[in-house]
């Protein structure tokens, strides 16, 4: 059974704008199995519930119970399950406890304000549970609270804490047995058989440890709350992930925490155990988009990535320090190289060159025109970029977000274009009839329709592209495809990309700065 523990009605407790009636049939709508009505200090009657679920209309299946939340004199909010009269504020949970022995006590959001109880007031033998999850609490507060719970092993709910009609439902729990009555609701507690409902999924690495939290049933309009955590064992790493969780949130204040073009909304930033948390984007990647999707939905797609790109770079940004770019190039570069001349593969000469002539180009090119750099996303690609709705069964409620923002840099222009159209070519491949539904060129007139692009933009677009083909060429390489013909495949390309550029050399001029005479 599935049932929301913590609530709040307009009817009895003040800070509450839902009315019962309201609450019942939202919670109803969520595929709930039932409802606790917890009002502060207010315990609601047989007779009042009995008139609720008839004004209700409620199936004989759902239940609607009666607790109360209690401000307690020792440990603030305590949900009350199974106390047969309405109890006093101040009162003790020693009191609550030698009053009404089989009723259930547990510590209502004791993580808010950022709040660290430790695991003596956790597992304090009083309390038969505790609500990790809760409306109350933020993000990292609920993170926090379930990390415990993995670590101290005591019994746990999700509550709620519901106030207004928007979030009924949000952080419901699940009971292992049903049952009919608020006393044996107060049983399954404390025996421990009940948990908050969610999905967690972990996925643990040498170097990082990510868990994926899905909270909540689906209802009828599938917005059951995503979360994404991850803790970093590597130094390292955790620097570049902070600086990149850094930028998304200053990025996100530019118009892109919401509506239809996104970013992954941050959530938490824990320096001390090195955990991030952030939003989890529903959608499916734009590659995946396009593999499945019609000519015109296809298109559409393609469109509204150009239109994301477009709008990051109209913002003109400049979060990092535009003089970081040419050392990190160059160190980039470099490692491309090293994969293949480390173990003097037989395209090293070939790499080395095209690795020379791509550095030199950025060079001659970008050398002296820093201050036309803006933020850019440093690795725009389909699979970075994902598709997806509000409401499944409403179109006007796609948008798009882009995520991975680990290369972020302050970069040329056309630096993520020529990574779009390189990693759109390599990926999709092998998947021709895509490429016709969804050619490159409606990417990049869409992108050139909504942003502003300097003179021989083709020709700077083609040199990251180049640039890019040599990253993935040091991927196939590090994959074991070095001898394939993907990779050959891949160096042709740039070849031919760099061939290109040169047969337009005499007008591929630096860009212009503001201080520059037109």
């Amino acid at each position: 059974m599935i049932i929301e523990m913590h609530t709040h009605t307009a009817e009895h407790s003040a800070c509450s704008s839902i009315s019962a009636l309201d609450l019942v049939r939202r919670a109803l709508a969520k595929e709930l199995q039932g409802i606790v009505l917890t009002d502060h200090h207010y315990l609601w009657t047989p007779e009042e519930i009995a008139q609720l679920r008839e004004r209700a209309r409620l199936p004989e299946y759902f239940l609607v119970l009666a607790g109360q939340e209690v401000r307690t004199a020792d440990f603030g909010d305590v949900l009350v399950y199974g106390a047969q009269r309405t109890l006093e504020a101040g009162t003790t949970l020693a009191r609550i406890r030698g009053e009404w022995p089989r009723a259930a006590l547990v510590w209502a959001h004791p993580y808010r304000k950022q709040n660290q109880p430790g695991p003596q007031e956790l597992c304090d033998p009083l309390f038969d549970g505790v609500e990790i999850f809760n409306s109350n609490h933020s993000a990292a507060e609920n993170t926090r609270a379930l990390r415990d719970w993995h670590r101290y092993k005591f019994t746990a709910i999700g509550g709620t804490d519901t106030h207004s009609g928007s979030y009924v439902g949000t952080y419901p729990t699940i009971f292992d047995h049903p049952f009919g009555t608020i006393e044996e609701l107060a049983e399954e507690i404390r025996q421990g058989r009940c948990r908050p409902f969610f999905k967690e999924i972990p996925k643990s690495g040498s170097q990082i440890q990510v868990t994926e939290l899905t909270i909540g049933t689906k209802g009828l309009d599938d917005r059951r709350e995503k979360i994404i955590v991850k803790t970093h064992n590597n130094p390292a790493k955790w620097k570049t992930a902070e600086r990149a969780y850094h930028l998304i949130e200053e990025i996100a204040a530019q118009g892109f925490s919401g509506g239809l073009f996104r970013v992954p909304r941050p959530l938490g930033c824990d320096m001390h155990s090195h955990t991030l948390i952030e939003e989890g984007v529903r959608g499916k990647s734009l590659f995946e988009k396009l593999l499945r999707a019609d000519v015109q939905s296809a298109r559409e797609y393609m469109r509204l990535a150009a239109r994301w790109l477009a709008k990051l770079h109209n913002a003109r940004l400049r979060i990092s320090p535009a003089e970081e770019y040419f050392p990190r190039e160059e160190k980039r570069l470099a490692h491309y190289l090293r994969n293949f001349s480390a173990v003097r593969h037989r395209h090293a000469r070939r790499v080395q060159e095209i690795t020379e002539t791509v550095w030199s180009m950025q060079q001659r090119i970008y050398g002296r025109a820093l201050a036309t750099f803006i933020q850019g996303h440093g690795d725009y690609h389909p699979k970075n970029i994902l598709v997806g709705q509000d409401n499944p069964h409403d179109r006007t409620t796609t948008f798009v977000a882009a995520i991975d923002f680990d290369s972020s840099l302050c970069m040329p222009q056309a630096f993520d274009l020529g990574t779009f159209v390189a990693q759109y070519r390599n990926q999709l491949y092998s998947h021709p009839q895509v490429r016709k539904k969804a050619p490159l060129e409606v990417f990049l007139d869409t992108y050139r329709g909504h942003a502003g692009t300097q003179a021989d933009f083709s020709n700077q677009v083609r040199l990251f592209q180049a640039r890019t083909n040599l990253s993935i060429a040091a991927y196939l390489f590090k994959v074991g495809l070095g001898d394939s013909e993907d990779l050959h495949r891949v160096l042709v390309e740039t070849e031919q990309c760099l061939a290109g550029i040169a047969m337009h050399q005499s007008r591929f001029r630096p860009p212009q700065t503001s201080n520059e005479a037109p």
